[in-house]
This record gives C-alpha cells, sequence and structure tokens, in this order.
C-alpha cells in the first residue's frame, strides 16, 4: 500500500500575489495525496510564504515559525518568497527550519522536501541570482468561494529607492493571455464570483507590444462565467484615459481603483524615483471620478521617508485632504538593507514616523466615512461571501463591507441588488432591494 505522504498547512505573509502562489503550490501538494490543514492545527509539514516589504513582515516571520515548532516540534518547516529570496543565509543561521527555497525554486518545493539533511542543518536551494529569474509561473488562488486571485505578472522594471520587491522577483515579465483567459474559465467552473488581478506591476502587463493590459481586460471582459474582475493596484503613470473608459462600459469590470501615490511631494517623489508627479496622480483621480462619481479610490502613501521634512509631509496631508478618496493604506517607511533609500541623508526620526502614520490614518477614517455616508441610500451589488449569526456579509462593487440581516445562508457567493440604509457601530448595513 501506498504511504501516505502526510499533511500540510501552508501561511501566506504580505500581497495578493503570495497568496495566489500559495494556494497554486497547496494544490500540488494535494494533488499527490498530502492532507492541507490549517495552519493553526498539527501537521508533518509548514510552508511559509514570505514577504519583504516592511521590517514587520521579517519579525512576523520569526514569530509564525516560533508557533509552527510549538504546536508540531517534529515538524519540518520550509520557508519560500521573498524574504527567502534576499536573505536565505539568514534565515537558515537565526531561524528553526529545515528547507529555504529561492524564487527560482519554490514552485518545486514537492521535489526538494527528501533532500538530505542528516546534520540537521537547513537546506539552502535555489538562492538564484535575480537576474536569472526568467518565465513566469501561473498562479491562482482557489478555496474561497466567491474570490479569486490571478496571478498576471510578476517582478518590477521600477527602480523606487525604498522598494526590495525587484530585488527579490527580478524583472517585470507577464503570463500568456491564452493560459489566463483558461484559467479565468477554469476559475469560473469552480463557481467563484470575482477575479482579483495581481502582481507585481499589474498595469506593466504587456506579451507583446500590440498586447497589453486595455487587451487583456477587453479579453477577460467576454468570460462568461465570471461576473466580478477587480484591477487589484495600478501605478497612476499607467491607468490610462483608455482603460478608465473601457472600466466604464465594461461588463464585468468594478469601479474600484487602488492607485499608489506615496507621497504628495514631488521634491520626495524625486527621491523616491517615482515615475509621476503629483499633479498626474490627481489628473488621474479626476479621470475616474469623471466616469466613476461612485468608485471605490484606495490610496497607498508612505510616511517617514529619508528626508520628509514637516513641511513636505503637511504637503502630503493638504494633497490627501483636497483629493477625492475612499480609503488610505498609509505605510511607515523602514529601512530595507541593499535599497538606494538606506544610504540617503535626512534620516526622520520613529516617533515622527508614527505621529504622521497616525495622522494620515485619521483622515483614512475622515474620509472612508464621508464616502460611506454618501451611499446611503443607494442601490449596490453586492457580492456575499459569509453568513454568521442571521447577517451576511459582502463587498459592494466600489469596495464597501455590507451587512445585511437574513435568515438565509444559501445566498453566500451569491450576488444582490441591495440598497445601503443605515451606519451603525462603524458597520455599514442594508437591505435586498
Amino acid at each position: 500500500m501506498k504511504k501516505d505522504p502526510g499533511s500540510v498547512a501552508f501561511h501566506t505573509l504580505g500581497c495578493k500575489l503570495n497568496f495566489a502562489e500559495t494556494s497554486t503550490i497547496a494544490r500540488k501538494f494535494e494533488n499527490v495525496g498530502y492532507e492541507k490543514r490549517p495552519f493553526d492545527e498539527e501537521a508533518d509539514l509548514y510552508v511559509i510564504n514570505t514577504c519583504s516589504v516592511t521590517e514587520n513582515a521579517d519579525k512576523e516571520f520569526r514569530k509564525i515559525v516560533n508557533r509552527a515548532k510549538r504546536r508540531s516540534p517534529h515538524a519540518k518547516i520550509a520557508v519560500i518568497g521573498c524574504y527567502a529570496q534576499l536573505k536565505p543565509e539568514l534565515i537558515a543561521a537565526t531561524s528553526k527550519v529545515d528547507l529555504v527555497l529561492g524564487m527560482k525554486e519554490k514552485f518545486n518545493l514537492l521535489d526538494h522536501l527528501h533532500t538530505n539533511n542528516d546534520d540537521q542543518e537547513p537546506v539552502v536551494i535555489g538562492n538564484t541570482e535575480v537576474d536569472q529569474l526568467h518565465g513566469c509561473i501561473p498562479s491562482y488562488s482557489l478555496g474561497d468561494r466567491t474570490r479569486s486571485f490571478l496571478k498576471i505578472q510578476d517582478g518590477c522594471d521600477y527602480p523606487c529607492t525604498y522598494c526590495t520587491i525587484p530585488l527579490a522577483r527580478g524583472k517585470s515579465r507577464s503570463i500568456d493571455p491564452e493560459i489566463l483567459l483558461k484559467q479565468a474559465r477554469e476559475i469560473g467552473s469552480q463557481g467563484v464570483k470575482e477575479i482579483v488581478l495581481t502582481g507585481v506591476n499589474v498595469g506593466d502587463y504587456r506579451w507583446d507590444t500590440q498586447y497589453q493590459l486595455l487587451e487583456l481586460l477587453k479579453q477577460l471582459d467576454q468570460v462568461d462565467s465570471i461576473q466580478r474582475i477587480r484591477i487589484s493596484s495600478i501605478e497612476p503613470n499607467l491607468l490610462t484615459d483608455d482603460i478608465v473608459e473601457f472600466v466604464a462600459r465594461s461588463n464585468s469590470i468594478l469601479p474600484h481603483f487602488h492607485i499608489p501615490l506615496q507621497s504628495g511631494s514631488d521634491t520626495i517623489l524625486r527621491l523616491m524615483k517615482r515615475r509621476y508627479v503629483r499633479e498626474l496622480f490627481a489628473s488621474r483621480v479626476n479621470k475616474v471620478r469623471e466616469h466613476f462619481p461612485e468608485a471605490g479610490i484606495g490610496i497607498d502613501v508612505i510616511v517617514g521617508f529619508p528626508g520628509e521634512t514637516d513641511a513636505e509631509f503637511m504637503e502630503t496631508y493638504e494633497f490627501l485632504k483636497a483629493t477625492d478618496f475612499s480609503y488610505l493604506h498609509v505605510f511607515t517607511y523602514s529601512e530595507r538593507s541593499d535599497t538606494e533609500a538606506i544610504s540617503l541623508p535626512g534620516s526622520v526620526d520613529l516617533p515622527v514616523r508614527k505621529e504622521r502614520n497616525r495622522l494620515l490614518t485619521q483622515l483614512s477614517d475622515e474620509k472612508n466615512m464621508a464616502f460611506t455616508l454618501a451611499q446611503l441610500g443607494k442601490r449596490q451589488q453586492v457580492l456575499f461571501e459569509t453568513w454568521k449569526n442571521g447577517i451576511l456579509s459582502g463587498m459592494t462593487e466600489n469596495y464597501l463591507r455590507l451587512h445585511v440581516k437574513h435568515s438565509n445562508s444559501d445566498l453566500v457567493n451569491t450576488i444582490a441588488t441591495t440598497e445601503l440604509v443605515s451606519l451603525a457601530d462603524q458597520k455599514l448595513f442594508g437591505s435586498m432591494a
């Protein structure tokens, strides 16, 4: 009788792209007989897909390793992902892990599990130089009944001075559109209603000079089995008029745009080596609002970048205060080794960084409340994701979480016209129209 390979549990740190890749790797394990378990349960193998965007992601990784070892002292631990590519020797030296795989080999994890490890030292495999990363492994997430993350590209050609992602994932490269259309149909055949297009730099998707993101959106919009498509995040200089105008007349692409700003000061944007000035960013928001008055608009912003004076922070604050958005993702700058920013002068004291984060987080809360209140009395198509204690919860097209009191749990993974009625205890409530 063939031996049962055992049980495996996965934990993902970081972005939607990591979740898509973890899910794809997990399906490989299940296909050869592994029992997939939640990460908070005992397992024979724990796989941690890491992130390197912030210092907190590195710290969180070590906590996760320690929790897994306490739960199952004899389990093997494999580490993959961005942090594993950038700092494999550090992981092997300071963590209780068995296997560390760089970017080139993470999808081949199954093949490396039985690597000879008699000396009980962690094995580092696939520590490939980033310029040797070629091709783009197709990936998508399954497991959530309602939503799937579909990876359309990997890597980035932008030299932002604070960012480690190009160091970990290499140059921008995209997936064959025929593969993506096939995967979209596969996802739809599983009953999933919504696809989120993800990658490192989604707006840079290009299969050839004539086939870029707009052409992919047009074809995905024709996949009958997928009712909703979101673009996860897109650089302002790549969010073209043609894309905004196509989304406005599309069948399935939702009025939700997440656009990184990072700073409202042109001086800081130049230090960051971003590819736009704030006026271009403002024009992109205005273009979206021209076509989608009710669109959800999310913005990334970094506070405390080296050289950011009080005056330059206030430029960002006032610029955002005058911008019509629905939420912010506020990041406190953290020093990352091997980036250009780490050697820039004018380091901002940590308490100042935290205070700037607090101020922008407060502004985000105020803007989000105003945006939400402005939606009351309107009708939205809502994809319901969960039902608990008589409450359905789901997302509107413009990315508001809505709750509806309803006795029928069968409405999970259905889309229904819903009126937005009230706000109570920081929660938005509605009723079936």
